[in-house]
């Protein structure tokens, strides 16, 4: 699968898509060790489900990061990329830190997004949390020790069944992994310092579904409970038994999107917007 840009006055921003419906779902994916849009064939696979109603786009972030960079600013450099493509008022789905930009999107730029799915996410990263979690993360990355990272990363997100069983493909992984790749890594997850924007969402208008694992070791099953009770259309779905990457590894994780989108009407033509940066 190609992977393209999208440029703007101020950055750039490597994306992927396919499908071929006319309505748009762009997903903002969480933390990664590295790009997902590395393994752009498997997520197309596991969105095939959605790939006939939906034009489906994979965002990353934005390509020349600034030190620090918050995760407020990841959400506006997210809606400059939307506007740039042009894309109209579309579907967003994010997950993990993808997740909380996404919610930030939603309620500063109502006009861009018609419908939210948010998985795994939380509106709010104490300092505790971000103590015990993302800046570990963040300063075993400015180490340079890409195996520790992986492994660290995938006990905490996998049930521990699932990280035992793929601990040699996460050692491999690690293998490929550039120092570039560390650096970005290390920028994002501490960006998530200081992340609250629980008031904010009061604005988000649009129907939204949240998916949240009550056993998520990362930030806690809790935190997508505290979403749907501040956004006013909301739907609550909560699993167990598949930790913090359940939108990984649940088997009905698309088709309950899919219901969604369908039972909310969000699936019909839209109007398209206007490319900002033709």
């Amino acid at each position: 699968m190609k992977i393209e840009t999208v440029k703007t006055e101020v950055f750039s921003m490597n994306y992927c898509r396919f499908g071929q419906g006319k309505a748009k779902l762009v997903i903002v994916p969480g933390l990664s060790v590295q790009s997902v849009l590395g393994f752009a064939k498997a997520i197309e696979k596991s969105y095939q489900a959605l790939a006939d109603d939906f034009t489906i786009y994979v965002l990353d972030r934005r390509n020349e990061l600034p030190e620090p960079y918050t995760v407020l600013e990841m959400a506006e450099d997210t809606a400059i990329a939307l506007q740039a493509l042009g894309l109209g008022s579309v579907c967003l789905f994010g997950a993990s830190q993808g997740g909380m930009i996404a919610m930030k999107v939603a309620a500063d730029h109502p006009e861009l997004v018609k419908g939210l799915v948010l998985g795994s996410t939380s509106a709010q990263v104490t300092e505790t949390l971000y103590c015990q979690v993302f800046k570990g993360w963040a300063d075993i990355a400015r180490a340079g020790n890409a195996m520790a990272l992986y492994l660290v990363f995938g006990e905490a997100i996998y049930p521990t069944l699932v990280f035992e069983q793929s601990r040699q493909v996460l050692l491999e992984a690690a293998k490929s992994v550039t120092e570039e790749e560390l650096y970005r890594f290390a920028i994002q997850a501490e960006g998530m310092k200081g992340f609250d924007i629980r008031e904010d969402l009061k604005k988000i208008a649009c129907p939204t579904l949240v998916l949240g694992s009550r056993d998520d070791q990362v930030l806690g099953g809790e935190a997508s409970v505290q979403i749907a009770e501040r956004i006013q259309d909301c739907e609550l779905y909560m699993y167990d038994g598949y930790g913090h990457a359940v939108y990984d590894l649940a088997p009905d994780y698309r088709e309950r999107m899919k219901r969604f989108i369908f039972s909310k009407h969000l699936y019909g033509q839209e109007d398209d917007g206007q490319n900002l940066y033709q």
